[in-house]
C-alpha cells in the first residue's frame, strides 16, 4: 500500500488552518507554499477538502479558506476518505485460485480475511486521531521557536 502526498499535505494544511483565529481565512497559494506542495495540484486537494465537507472556501480579494468543523471533529479518517475515496486495500487477483486450479464456483483467496483485518485495525486508527489530537502532540513537539515562527507566518498571511 502506498498512499499518496496528498494525503499528509492534507492533514499539514489543516493543522495549518486550525491555528487560525476565529473568521479569519488562509489563502490556498500560501498554504501550498508553506507546504512546498504544487499550487495546481493543491488546489486539487482543497476542492476535495471543501466538497467532503472538511473545510470552507470564501470567494473574493479577501478569501481563503478555514476549518468548517472544530479540530476535534475533523478524523484523519474522514481527510483520507476525502483525498484517497472509498476504496479498499486489497482485492484478490485470483493467483490463488490459478494455482491450484479452481473452478470460478471454488474461489477464494487465503489472504482476504487478513487484508481485511488488517484494514479495519488500520481504519480504525485513523478514525481515533483527529486534528486536534494531532495539534496537541504538534505543540508538544518541543520546537516552540519554529511553532512561534509559523504562527508568525500565519499572521501575516491570514486574512480577516
Amino acid at each position: 500500500m502506498h498512499m499518496k502526498t496528498g494525503v499528509e499535505q492534507s492533514v499539514y494544511a489543516l493543522l495549518l488552518l486550525a491555528m487560525l483565529p476565529d473568521k479569519a481565512v488562509l489563502p490556498g497559494e500560501a498554504i501550498s507554499q508553506q507546504l512546498g506542495a504544487s499550487p495546481t495540484y493543491f488546489h486539487k486537494l482543497l476542492r476535495k477538502l471543501v466538497s467532503s465537507d472538511l473545510i470552507t472556501s470564501v470567494p473574493g480579494v479577501k478569501g481563503g479558506f478555514k476549518l468548517k468543523k472544530k479540530p476535534e471533529n475533523i478524523r484523519v479518517f474522514d481527510i483520507y476518505l476525502a483525498i484517497e475515496g472509498q476504496q479498499t486495500l486489497y482485492s484478490s487477483s485470483g493467483i490463488y485460485n490459478d494455482m491450484l486450479d479452481l473452478k470460478e464456483e471454488d474461489q477464494c483467496c487465503l489472504l482476504t480475511n487478513l487484508m481485511e483485518e488488517a484494514e479495519t485495525s488500520w481504519k480504525a486508527v485513523l478514525k481515533r486521531e483527529t486534528i486536534a489530537s494531532l495539534s496537541a502532540d504538534f505543540y508538544k513537539a518541543g520546537y516552540a521557536a519554529k511553532i512561534t515562527s509559523l504562527e508568525n507566518w500565519i499572521q501575516e498571511k491570514l486574512v480577516l
